[in-house]
């Protein structure tokens, strides 16, 4: 469960900053990598970095455009296109409407398989209420 305390003044060490963005130290420390963070971490004098909640925000939009299926180039470009600043904001937003219609088109995919699923389940619930689920169709093993 994702924590909702102040963030101290001094930011947040890269294991609670893991802990209250969901997701591990080793993929905060990709997206940083990859030029996915659209901020710059700050760090201790001893070079260990320390989030802010500008740091968390940007992250959790990063693992909803990965968990939809954003490519990681993907999200680097829009990455790239709000580190750049104003200006670019149709293309930004070209990007974005791109994605929505890749997830929509993934989304109806789903209810189709789930119709299916659906459908099987509604089968299996019928067969074994009348007693003849063992007729259903199974393929015969060779030999």
């Amino acid at each position: 469960m994702l924590e909702v305390k102040p963030i101290p003044a001094e930011g947040l060490t890269i294991a609670d900053a893991a802990r209250r963005s969901g997701v591990s130290a080793h993929t905060l420390r990709y997206y940083e990598r990859a030029g996915l963070v659209v901020t710059d971490v700050d760090r201790t004098a001893g070079g260990r970095r320390r989030y802010r909640q500008l740091d968390l925000d940007w992250i959790k939009i990063c693992t909803k455009l990965r968990a939809t299926g954003m490519p990681i180039k993907t999200i680097r470009r829009y990455a790239e296109l709000i580190t750049a600043g104003r200006g670019n904001e149709p293309e930004r937003l070209a990007l974005l409407e791109e994605h929505r219609a890749d997830v929509l088109a993934k989304l109806a995919e789903l209810q189709e398989n789930l119709k299916l699923i659906e459908r099987k389940i509604g089968v299996y619930r019928g067969r074994l209420e009348a007693g003849d689920a063992d007729g259903l169709w199974a393929p015969a093993r060779p030999g």
